[in-house]
């Protein structure tokens, strides 16, 4: 009875209640609106990277600062300075240790090491050590490389101390891009493997990513180990560097081509090169079956050294790029789209006043107001060097200003 007087009660208030405060209507502008659409945009990236940049004696001897004891290379890169650091990526060959006491040129290369900081000033990102001068001051040379230029602010690729990874992960707007870089070996004595024609101390095998064309097939595996290994680790763009080719041949050769196919087919997005001290034609190669393309510079010349017709009778050692890879990439899908390649041609200019200077030249429109090509009156040489880059890339290579 008391459960039916309770229901009649709460009946009876619910009843009164609407009378004091009506039901509550919603107007459909005031109804939560639904989430927005949020559309993902492809991601733009350009990467570059230049040749070797090597340091003989004339060169190191020239950027000499007596009042200080000391040495400068910035003047150097003055001219280029803004085009490597407009790159998302920029990544450069250093031909030379860093092993401290009295510098020396060819055939041991050991550069001062202010040099390290000038390089990451001129706006590189990543140092490339897989080259065959890598040991020129054996294991500990090669280490205190490492410690230089990673204390300069450069992460390094193609060298690495013990136990460490043997690729480099670097990332900008958000991406992460792998490089992975190798150098060839020479014919060792015994079957020992050797740059250079010198032995690699046991030490030291483990520390450097090198391949030999004598076992190619074995090589091939452990680059692509290097690719995989990267991908794994998060790498979402693979560049790969390297150090082939005969020196001073203006193409590609046989070992080179079947190189580059075999790389892009594991999956590169981008291969840069370097050693043949001269430039080499580029192309865009595709995948058959999947269509996938591959950006392949073969060879980029020298960036800056003391290789020219004064010392070589060899114009083609003075000229260089700064070779150019754009792509877009989906980051929730990692489809990579829009790879295009371009080229900026340099020259390296040397000149004589009161002491030696050395300039690398952009040769692009201010070209004929450059004021070191003022000064050394070789505008007629620069020419030339744009003229030999033009013919052998074609036009249609060459960055639109």
């Amino acid at each position: 009875m008391k459960r039916a007087i309770f229901s009649i009660a709460i009946v009876g208030y619910i009843l009164t209640a609407g009378l004091f405060f009506p039901p509550v209507t919603y107007d459909s502008a005031d109804q939560a609106s639904p989430p927005p659409v949020v559309t993902e945009s492809a991601i733009s990236l350009t990467i570059s990277c230049v040749g070797d940049i090597m340091v003989h004696s004339t060169q190191y001897n020239a950027q000499y600062i007596p009042a200080t004891d000391s040495y400068s290379f910035t003047n150097n890169f003055q001219y280029v300075r803004d085009d490597i650091q407009q790159a998302d990526l920029a990544l450069c060959n250093v031909e030379t240790v860093f092993a401290g006491g009295k510098p020396s040129g060819y055939p041991s290369f050991n550069a001062p090491d202010s040099l390290a900081g000038d390089i990451s000033a001129a706006g590189f990102d990543v140092a490339i050590m897989a080259n065959n001068h890598v040991l020129d001051r054996g294991t500990a040379g090669l280490l205190r490389t490492v410690d230089m230029l990673q204390g300069a602010g450069l992460k390094t690729s193609g060298a690495q101390r013990a136990g460490e990874k043997d690729f480099t992960l670097y990332t900008t707007k958000s991406v992460v891009i792998g490089v992975v870089s190798y150098t060839y070996e020479t014919t060792g004595e015994s079957g020992r493997r050797s740059l250079n024609g010198n032995a690699m101390p046991e030490a030291a095998l483990p520390l450097i990513n090198s391949f030999s064309y004598n076992h190619m097939t074995e090589d091939l595996l452990s680059i692509k180990a290097s690719i995989d290994g990267a991908r794994l680790a998060g790498a979402e763009i693979i560049v790969c560097y390297f150090h082939w080719g005969e020196e001073y041949q203006r193409e590609p050769n046989t070992w080179q081509k079947s190189m580059a196919k075999a790389i892009a087919d594991m999956g590169a997005d981008i291969v840069f090169a370097s050693h043949p001290h001269v430039l080499q034609p580029a192309e865009m190669l595709v995948n058959a079956t999947t269509g996938k393309e591959t950006a392949v510079f073969y060879s980029m010349g020298n960036f800056i050294s003391n290789q020219r017709t004064e010392t070589l009778d060899n114009r083609y050692t003075e000229q260089g790029i700064i070779a150019e890879a754009s792509l877009s990439i989906m980051k929730s899908t990692g489809e990579v789209s829009d790879l295009s390649m371009a080229i900026k041609p340099v020259w390296v200019d040397r000149y004589k006043t009161d002491r030696m200077h050395y300039a690398i030249i952009p040769l692009d429109a201010s070209l004929a107001n450059n004021p070191a090509l003022a000064e050394s009156g070789h505008l007629k040489r620069a020419e030339q060097a744009l003229a030999d880059i033009t013919k052998l890339f074609g036009p249609g290579f060459i960055k639109a200003e």
